[in-house]
C-alpha cells in the first residue's frame, strides 16, 4: 500500500495510488491496526441484554468506520472530523441503531447530523464502541486507556501488581464510578485513573453495541423486565428481557480541571488541542507504515511532519502524503 507511493512520491504517484482500488486495502488494514476493527468478532453481545444485535448491524458499523475514513482521506479533511464531525456514513439499519430517521435501505450513504444526535467522530461509532466493551458491559477503563492511546497518543503503563480488576454489577446495585472511586482514592492508582477515568465515563452513555442509554440495561427478574411479556410464547419473544438498572453518570473533569458533562462537552475539549490529535495518528501512521513504533528520536522528524500539514488544519491526505515523504519512512 504505503511503499508504493514511497517510490515516485515526487510526482503524482501518491495521488494515483489513493486513487487506485486497491487503497481500500489501506484503509481497512490502517483502521483494523489503529481503531482495533480487526477485533469486531472478539465478543458476542449478550442476547438477553442486547437481542437487537445482528448480522447487518455488524456489518454496517464496520461499513461506517471505512467509509468515514476514505471519505476524510479523500477530501483531505481535517483530523478534527476524527474526534467530531457534522456528518456519518450511514445506512437504514444503522441510523435506526443511532436514533437518526429518515435514512433507508442498505447502502451506506453520507448524513448530515443534527448536534443532538450525539454522534460525530469515531469515538461515538459502534464499531468502536463494541471493540472497546466485552459483550455484557462497558469498562471506563478499557475504554479511558483506549481513548488516551489511540486518540490522545497518551501511552499508559500497566497497573500496579496486586491490584484486583475492576469487576461490573451486571445486577446494577453498584455502579461502575463507585467502584473506580475506591481506585482514584489509592495513591499507586490516583495519577493514572484521573488521566483514564474521564475518556471512560464519558463513553458510559453507550452500550456494548454502541447505542445511545441514559440507564443501564441489566439482568433482571421477568417482573422487572422492560417490556414484561407474559403468556404461552413469553419464552420465544426473548426481545425484552432485560430490566433498567442505575442511571448513567457521563461527566468528570479532565486532569487539568476542566469540567464535561456530556460526549458532546468532552470532544469540544479535545478539540481545544488539534496538533495533539495529528501528532497522535501520524504516529499511528508511521508505525503501520513502518511496522515499527515511534521512537524518541523520532520526535523531530514527527514535528516536521506536522508542521507541513498544519495549513491544511492537518488534512488526512496532507498528513498520510508528509509520512510517506518523510526520513522516517524512507529510511525504514
Amino acid at each position: 500500500g504505503l511503499a508504493v507511493a514511497a517510490l515516485e512520491v515526487g510526482d503524482d504517484a501518491f495521488e494515483r495510488m489513493l486513487a487506485d482500488p486497491k487503497a481500500q486495502a489501506f484503509t481497512e488494514n490502517f483502521t483494523g491496526q489503529w481503531l482495533s476493527l480487526r477485533d469486531i468478532n472478539a465478543t458476542t453481545p449478550d442476547k438477553l441484554l442486547y437481542p437487537e444485535y445482528e448480522e447487518l448491524l455488524q456489518w454496517s458499523s464496520l461499513q461506517e468506520t471505512q467509509r468515514f475514513f476514505d471519505e476524510i482521506l479523500k477530501h483531505n479533511l481535517s483530523v478534527r472530523n476524527f474526534v467530531d464531525s457534522d456528518f456519518a456514513m450511514l445506512n437504514g439499519r444503522l441510523a435506526e441503531h443511532y436514533g437518526i430517521p429518515d435514512i433507508h435501505g442498505v447502502k451506506i450513504r453520507k448524513v448530515a447530523l443534527q448536534p443532538e444526535s450525539h454522534r460525530g467522530g469515531v469515538l461515538t461509532q459502534a464499531s468502536v464502541l463494541k471493540v472497546t466493551a466485552n459483550g455484557t458491559s462497558t469498562s471506563p477503563v478499557l475504554r479511558g486507556v483506549w481513548v488516551l492511546d489511540r486518540i490522545m497518543g497518551q501511552a499508559v503503563p500497566p497497573p500496579p501488581p496486586n491490584v484486583p480488576a475492576v469487576e461490573p454489577d451486571i445486577r446494577g446495585a453498584t455502579t461502575i464510578r463507585e467502584q473506580l472511586a475506591k481506585h482514584r482514592a489509592t495513591e499507586n492508582c490516583a495519577s493514572c485513573h484521573s488521566r483514564i477515568d474521564p475518556p471512560g465515563f464519558v463513553l458510559e452513555s453507550f452500550d456494548v453495541i454502541g447505542g445511545w442509554r441514559d440507564r443501564y440495561r441489566v439482568a433482571a427478574d421477568q417482573k422487572d423486565w422492560v417490556k414484561n411479556r407474559v403468556g404461552p410464547l413469553a419464552r420465544y419473544l426473548a426481545a425484552y428481557q432485560y430490566g433498567l438498572g442505575q442511571p448513567v453518570d457521563a461527566g468528570d473533569s479532565l486532569p487539568d480541571g476542566r469540567p464535561f458533562a456530556n460526549i458532546d462537552e468532552f470532544k469540544k475539549l479535545l478539540l481545544t488541542d488539534p496538533e495533539q490529535i495529528a501528532r497522535c495518528l501520524t504516529e499511528k501512521l508511521v508505525t503501520y507504515a513502518t511496522g515499527q513504533p515511534v521512537r524518541f528520536s523520532d520526535r523531530e522528524a514527527v514535528d516536521q511532519i506536522l508542521a507541513e500539514t498544519r495549513a491544511s488544519d492537518y488534512g488526512l491526505r496532507s498528513l498520510v502524503h508528509a509520512v510517506v515523504a518523510s526520513e522516517l519512512f524512507q529510511r525504514k
